[in-house]
């Protein structure tokens, strides 16, 4: 059972614990939504920064029990790993406006949990990554933002993201994919969208961040290892160029060598550089 909100209203400073802290953030048709709130393992001066961690998992599966990025909570990051509906549940946008529902009751009660939610980063891997950098350039997007939780009057607005490998572009990634790719695509595409993007381009364009980039968009981290078997570059390369075009800020790291995921996404190295373009932004 997740622990009740009233075990955060005493601190004074950061709760440091090992443990995540399991909240209730949302239920949707009686199905409870869950997050996991992981505190700083170092001591802060003030509330610490949140990231919103989305896992991966080609939309059908995975849990937010996976969170690569746990070193981050060494320099002084919370991290807020997150449920959503997974595609043979439910159909895109659901998994958007889980993510969304989240943002919101995080930022809901911000004299009880002990974070700053004035600014809040997502991030995420694969499916996550994507899903992300969805939720990054639909701030306020009227058909994404959902009803789902209790918080609607509360903003569902990210001031960064963090896309590792992820897709941007629904109504291309299949023609960009190896044949591995595509045995992993066609499928999972089918699952998340109920059909294949030539089907129903209206929905595999709303369910792709190229086709959101605004002047309005805060700043990304890109992260894409150059022999992805299943996720194509050209995916991250799409979304940079649409960031390019508008001015915006877009750091994009090819990690030479590097696959679908792995340690090499998760090295000091790389956690440095998220931590680097975390804290420039904020």
């Amino acid at each position: 059972m997740p622990r009740p909100i009233l075990f955060l209203s005493l601190f004074l400073a950061p709760i440091l614990t090992a443990e995540p802290i399991t909240l209730e953030f949302a239920r949707v048709d009686n199905t409870p939504l869950y997050l996991d709130l992981h505190l700083p393992s170092t001591p802060n001066a003030s509330a610490p920064a949140l990231i919103v961690w989305v896992h991966g998992g080609a939309w059908r599966a995975g849990s937010r029990e996976s969170v690569p990025i746990k070193s981050l909570l060494k320099k002084g990051w919370a991290i807020a790993s997150i449920d959503y509906r997974l595609s043979p549940q439910a159909k895109f946008p659901a998994q958007v406006h889980d993510i969304k529902a989240a943002i919101r009751y995080l930022r809901a009660n911000p004299e009880k949990l002990p974070y700053d939610a004035s600014q809040i980063a997502i991030a995420g891997s694969s499916a996550g990554g994507h899903l992300a950098a969805l939720v990054g350039v639909t701030n306020q997007h009227p058909e994404l933002e959902g009803t789902v939780g209790e918080h609607l009057q509360q903003s569902s607005d990210v001031q960064a993201f963090v896309s590792l490998f992820g897709a941007s572009n629904l109504t291309t990634i299949l023609q960009q994919s190896t044949p591995h790719g595509l045995n992993v695509r066609v499928p999972a595409l089918e699952l998340f969208l109920g059909s294949q993007p030539e089907d129903d381009p209206a929905t595999a364009q709303l369910a792709s961040p190229v086709f959101h980039v605004d002047a309005h968009d805060p700043p990304c981290l890109l992260l894409h290892g150059d022999q992805d078997p299943q996720m194509p570059i050209n995916q991250s390369h799409e979304l940079k160029g649409k960031y390019e075009a508008l001015g915006l800020e877009c750091d994009f790291q090819v990690i030479h060598g590097a696959a679908h995921g792995g340690p090499a996404f998760y090295t000091e190295e790389r956690i440095n550089q998220i931590d680097t373009f975390l804290r420039s932004r904020w």
